[in-house]
Order: C-alpha cells, then sequence, then structure tokens
C-alpha cells in the first residue's frame, strides 16, 4: 500500500493517483469513533448513574402518561434509538436524551 496524498473517491472505494492502488471505504469507516457520548436537551453530557427530569409528557401507550418534571431513578445508557434506560415512577422505560435533563 502506497503512502501518497492524492487520492481519487469513489462511490464505493479510494484510488491512490500515483500509484492505482485501490481500497474499500468501508475499511476506513469501519475505524473506531472513540466512546459514544450521549448528551441531554440542553448539552450536558450524561453517564451511567446519573439521575434526570423529563422535561416533557410522554405518552407510553394505552393511557399511561410519564408527566414533565418527573425524576428518574440512575440511568443506564446504551446502544440503539433509546439511549436512555431508566425507572420512572415505578415504571422501567427507555428514553431519547432530547427529552430529558440532567438532575
Amino acid at each position: 500500500m502506497c503512502e501518497m496524498t492524492e487520492v481519487l473517491e469513489h462511490a464505493e472505494r479510494y484510488e491512490c493517483v500515483t500509484c492505482g492502488h485501490e481500497w474499500e471505504r468501508a475499511a476506513a469507516a469501519d475505524a473506531p469513533a472513540g466512546p459514544r457520548v450521549v448528551k441531554d436537551a440542553h448539552g450536558n453530557v450524561l453517564a451511567d448513574g446519573d439521575c434526570v427530569i423529563l422535561i416533557k409528557d410522554l405518552k407510553l401507550g394505552g393511557s399511561q402518561v410519564l408527566k414533565g418534571g418527573s425524576k428518574s431513578k440512575p440511568i443506564r445508557l446504551g446502544d440503539g434509538d433509546h439511549e436512555i434506560s431508566c425507572k420512572v415512577d415505578g415504571i422501567a422505560v427507555g428514553l431519547k436524551a432530547c427529552f430529558v435533563k440532567k438532575a
């Protein structure tokens, strides 16, 4: 593999202008990006064990509603669409970070 800096970008691959070496784009994208940072609605960084407060009412399905201003038990951060796992008012829920603020 060459070490030249002039590179052509194709749809699925990169190509060195000097020697013609080609490599996949996915190989460059698979590099670890570091630890995931989860921020609340106000931009504060959240960590495992923090407590959060809901900033608005959230419907759970049916007639259940979690009221804005409800405080959670200590949270756990995870991957996926709902970054936060916790208990609010005795109910285990998965929450998006944009609906909470750090307590």
